[in-house]
């Protein structure tokens, strides 16, 4: 099975959580496609960079998800969530890249 890098998991999770918990209106429901989004970056962050990589990548990824809620309220819901996204795909790409 081939797998999908983890930067566009890593995004797909903030933008995806984001979608389902305002179209749905449950935003448990959106927590848990964040969750399990960032359980398979995760993953993929322990493989490609080691446990170092993983947990300060998980670490940017809760603080991505906190820190859309306060850019939300400057730039707007949407805007906010495909900067955050954006920042940690790249911050993800940066760690684990292939060398």
């Amino acid at each position: 099975m081939p797998r999908i890098p983890s930067p566009a998991v890593a995004a797909a999770g903030l933008v995806g959580g984001y979608a389902v918990a305002r179209w749905t209106k449950k935003r448990p429901l959106g927590g848990a496609v964040l969750a399990v989004a960032g359980g398979v970056a995760a993953r993929e962050w322990q493989r490609a960079g080691g446990a170092k990589a993983a947990v300060g990548l998980t670490a940017g990824y809760v603080a991505a998800f906190a820190g859309s809620h306060p850019l939300a309220k400057k730039i707007g819901a949407w805007p906010a969530v495909f900067s955050v996204a954006g920042g940690m795909a790249a911050a993800s790409w940066a760690v684990t890249r292939e060398k």
